[in-house]
């Protein structure tokens, strides 16, 4: 192991060389210099880990230096020593930046513990500083890109919670990137190497839900003609990112917390427990509180998987990122296209920036994929934009509607106008709105007069209550 370098800073010999015995003697390396010229020239040579100074030198004195290194090594903890006359002084240098100070005469125990508590702090902003560039590296795209106050926020949360085995949820709007941080947080994480596997709870049926999560034996059921490993499984040693997770049938939601806190599951058809050592993250764009108050989820899962909490913005909400997303994607797509595109215009960005995007980061990627396909060369301009951008501009991203309007009239109001933005695109629509696209269609063949094609394909929708069959009249 490395050892610790401690540079020492003092005009008197006396006092150099008894802070180096002293230091040598608990196994650190030692630099001494005289003034405090010397000590940048030093610590821009040997990167101590580090520095302990006196306050007062000629030429430049301690916290001249301190504000030196704050511009060259600002991750350098700096210790100052000072005598009783300049006690305030050291105080107010402790405001400065300072890490610590030590009085004279020298108490040996009293350092021993400041150099323990600066090492420390360095190591963990060098930590925080590799999470960082790690973060950079990220190949996620989206989600990860911007330096508005909530992405800063997010990206912070992501680094602290990355090493860590912590459950998270991460919340949002669809196409605000949940997936793309879930991703980064199992990059930045020890498990970066073993698997990252995504499952959308949404998309598997809830009668196959079980088999998928858990896995099954050969013979479990009709159609088991081979064992088939579940997600957990597949992901041992690893993360399972469970998005949607709200749409977990509640029957299900008991084994899942049996298996977060037991670590320990059972294939369907299987006689014996299988260990596994999984990492949970989880996505939502609903309010998991409101589904306990409605019973569809159960309180105690909800406190296992939200041990950590990530929210993300919608992008009209951090649209100081837009600009840097927009270059992101057209630097991608063009690429991909074997393009040459250098950007996009002044007035194609406003009217990108100005725009709302109800369908978050996931439009903004879907409109520039279309841009770049409808651009030759040069900039993006206003024309290769949807019309829904360039003759609307913001004010197309709002729906007006009357007061008094009925909820499902309200909700009509804004699924047609959705679509008609969207060009009529279903899948986006969709998209867009955090639904099914088989709950789009019915609500669709609903609004026409027609209601559901099939009574069971609307189940996936709220159904209005029954008074008369609940209370068993008729």
């Amino acid at each position: 192991m490395t050892k610790a370098r401690i540079l020492i800073v003092d005009d008197e010999e006396s006092t150099r060389e008894v802070f180096a015995e002293l230091l040598q003697r608990w196994d650190y390396e030692v630099d001494q210099t005289a003034d405090g010229h010397g000590a940048l020239k030093l610590a821009a040579e040997t990167r101590p880990d580090v520095i302990i100074s006196d306050l007062v030198m000629p030429k430049l004195d301690g916290l001249a230096l301190v504000r030196a290194l704050r511009e060259e090594q600002p991750d350098t903890p700096v210790v100052i020593i000072t005598g009783k006359g300049t006690i305030d002084a050291a105080v107010e240098a402790v405001r400065e930046g300072v890490f610590d100070f030590v009085e004279k005469p020298l108490d040996p125990a009293r350092l021993k513990v400041i150099l323990q508590r600066a090492l420390e702090k360095k190591e963990t902003l060098h930590e925080m500083h590799v999470l960082r560039r790690r973060l950079g590296q990220v190949d996620a795209g989206v989600g990860l890109i911007g330096n508005s106050p909530p992405m800063r926020k997010a990206m912070e949360l992501v680094e602290k919670v990355a090493p860590s085995k912590a459950s998270v949820v991460i919340t949002g709007q669809s196409g605000t990137g949940k997936e793309m941080v879930a991703r980064a947080i199992h990059q930045l994480s020890p498990r970066r190497d073993k698997p990252f596997i995504a499952i959308n709870c949404s998309a598997i049926p809830a009668s196959l839900m079980e088999s998928e999560m858990f896995g099954h034996e050969r013979g479990a059921f009709t159609g088991a003609d081979q064992r088939r490993l579940g997600c957990w499984e597949l992901a041992d040693g690893g993360t399972l990112f469970l998005d949607e997770v709200a749409e977990i049938p509640i029957e299900l939601q008991s084994k899942f917390l049996r298996v977060l806190e037991e670590e320990r599951l059972r294939r369907l058809g299987g006689k014996s427990e299988i260990t596994v050592d999984v990492r949970v993250i989880s996505a939502t764009n609903k309010d998991l509180k409101e589904e306990i108050k409605s019973a569809h989820f159960r309180e105690d899962l909800y406190f296992r998987l939200n041990v950590f909490h990530i929210p993300l913005s919608p992008l009209k909400e951090r649209r100081e990122d837009i600009p840097v997303l927009v270059q992101h994607f057209i630097d991608r797509f063009s690429r991909d296209a074997g393009k040459k595109l250098q950007g996009v215009t002044p007035e194609a960005l406003r009217l990108l920036t100005d725009y709302a995007w109800p369908g978050n980061i996931r439009e903004l990627r879907n409109t520039l994929e279309r841009a770049v396909i409808l651009c030759n060369g040069g900039s993006i301009e206003r024309e290769h934009l949807p019309s829904e951008l360039a003759t609307g501009g913001g004010e197309s991203a709002y729906l007006k509607l009357p007061h008094g309007l009925p909820l499902r009239e309200i909700e009509k109001e804004y699924i047609l106008a959705s679509l008609a933005r969207l060009q009529n695109n279903k899948a986006r629509t969709a998209q867009a709105l955090g639904i099914s696209e088989k709950t789009l269609y019915n609500k669709l063949y609903r609004y026409s007069g027609r209601g559901p094609r099939h009574p069971e394909d609307d189940l996936d929708e709220e159904a209005p209550p029954r008074p008369a069959a609940a209370k068993g009249i008729g």
